[in-house]
């Protein structure tokens, strides 16, 4: 039947072929639905490494208040090339940039016009340059050495009070909401040297320079769970903010007594506006020790202590594991110590470590002596592939023709081979574009691409043919473009799929190869 109706759509048109279809016994539902022929097209997989949008190796950048230095639009838009790093054997494609703003003569004032002028400055530079941006704002990250039991790190460590950090909050929030489209997401700072929550004058000292037993106090928690709180609020609900410990997230999701064992995010809980669902991790000592130098830790409370046994370690470890498959997740190495494990398998776990816990982006200069054991050890290319999600398309069920006013029927089979899924929303597109005229037709497909997780894809669905659409053939493309106007229509912030022969880099379209007549 299906090919009775294809030979006659063209002699008995729209009307009378509307008809067979409801006489042939197929739905009528007010859109016509006219099953019809479908084609199988097969696609092949690239092995080529491409930058991607939000994922892969960020390139680092600092800047200070006192001495604000605004980012070159020119320069880091070369990060897209293929550029070596210094001090390393590899060379990394870079579509994220990180961006440490110290705010080193700002701990007892708000941040004055100039620097805010600045950041909005470099917010364009970045648009400019085709790349998002990971922020951090911070009060120090350098270091004292002295006389104190960690000796090489001593107080003062240089952060500031509370009443500062939070006006500071309030006076980025504008900023952030006006450049929302070129933020991948936001990392907490302000805690801390480096912005690492850890070494802090104001908000508990866990280490063994403090005087509370090496723990955190409920106080503590609850002045850093308000931190969070005014920075989930400064951030676009559509951006995450992320935390630098497992339990910070815990903590401040279910209370100061929270264990090492609280509830992960679910997926009816993820990709919603509540704040357990915006809330993700910088992972900045991955792979340094047993517990990653300290993420994975028990940082204790009022009535208990600090504790690092391997149970704990090993239940925060499968909280992030679980977490992580729906929040942003990324950071750096900071040192070799912890080899083989770090190094690449079967010796090593580097890539077994990046899939488990849905690493989206990871440092491309800190710490190169790990990284620089991933080129000689053969796993570099795979792991800057596969940072974030890497989409192959494997085959694709496509109508052959369609019907104005009709639902037309496709089924897309991927496979996403990277670590992770987008973490930002975006919209998935079906393009018409017509073969005589170049016209495009932008079709929204029914997904959500942050469901696109790691493995198999198979997106099956319909769209409607417009009414007033001009009769002719049509190629079809898939296009995954960001979700913000100001750059939907710019290529380097489209998805591109990694196959072979489908990249349309002038407008960002992915080809399906595949050529429809429409009646």
């Amino acid at each position: 039947m299906q090919l009775i109706i294809k030979s006659i759509y063209t002699k008995i048109g729209f009307t009378a072929c509307a008809l067979l279809a409801v006489f042939l016994g197929c739905k009528d539902s007010g859109d016509n639905i006219v099953d019809i022929e479908k084609i199988n097209v097969s696609y092949t997989e690239s092995n080529e490494d491409f930058p991607n949008p939000e994922r892969g190796f960020y390139r680092y950048s600092e800047t200070t208040s006192s001495n604000f230095t605004q980012l070159n639009a020119t320069e880091i838009a070369g990060y897209r090339q293929f550029q070596s790093i210094s001090n390393a054997n590899y060379s990394v494609y870079s579509s994220l940039l990180f961006r440490y703003y110290i705010f080193n003569d700002l701990k007892n004032s708000a941040i004055p016009d100039a620097v805010l002028n600045g950041i909005k400055a470099d917010m364009q530079a970045v648009r400019t340059a085709g790349l998002k941006v990971i922020p951090r704002f911070v009060y120090t990250v350098t270091s004292n050495s002295g006389a104190c039991p960690e000796g090489s790190i001593c107080p003062p460590y240089g952060d500031a009070p509370k009443n500062i950090v939070l006006n500071h909050i309030a006076q980025l929030k504008p900023v952030l909401h006006e450049n929302a489209d070129v933020i991948a997401c936001v990392q907490l700072g302000f805690i801390g040297i480096w912005g690492e929550n850890y070494y802090s004058d104001y908000f508990g000292d866990p280490s063994p320079n403090g005087n509370q037993g090496n723990k955190l106090t409920d106080q503590n928690w609850n002045d850093r769970s308000e931190i969070l709180a005014a920075m989930l609020d400064a951030v676009p609900a559509d951006r995450m903010v992320q935390v630098r410990l497992p339990q910070f997230k815990q903590r401040f999701v279910y209370g100061v007594t929270a264990l090492p064992g609280s509830a992960a995010l679910t997926e009816s809980e993820a990709f919603t506006a509540i704040s357990k669902a915006r809330i993700g991790y910088h992972n900045d000592c991955f792979l340094a020790s047993t517990n990653d130098a300290g993420t994975f830790e028990d940082y204790g409370n009022n009535d208990s202590p600090r504790n690092s046994d391997a149970s704990v370690v090993n239940t925060l470890r499968d909280y992030m594991m679980n977490d992580g498959k729906y929040v942003v997740v990324g950071g750096e190495t900071c040192n070799d110590a912890f080899s083989p494990q770090n190094d690449c398998e079967p010796a090593g776990k580097a890539q077994t470590e990046f899939a488990a816990m849905h690493y989206s982006y990871i440092n491309a200069h800190y710490n190169n002596d790990v990284n620089n054991d991933w080129q000689t050890g053969g796993c570099m290319d795979n792991i800057k592939k596969n940072l974030g999600y890497r989409f192959v398309l494997e085959s694709a069920v496509l109508p052959d023709n369609a019907v104005r006013k009709t639902m037309m029927n496709l089924t897309l089979n991927l496979n996403n081979k990277g670590y992770a899924a987008p973490y930002n929303p975006r919209p998935v597109q079906l393009i018409l574009k017509a073969k005589s005229s170049g016209e495009t037709i932008v079709l929204p497909l029914d997904t959500d691409i942050r469901k696109w997780y790691s493995g198999s894809v198979k997106l099956q669905t319909s769209v409607k043919i417009p009414a007033d659409i001009v009769a002719g053939d049509y190629e079809l493309l898939l296009n995954l473009p960001d979700a913000y106007a100001s750059i939907a229509t710019r290529p380097e912030y489209s998805i591109r799929l990694a196959n072979n022969d489908t990249w349309e880099a002038n407008t960002g379209y992915n080809k399906l190869n595949h050529t429809i007549h429409i009646n």
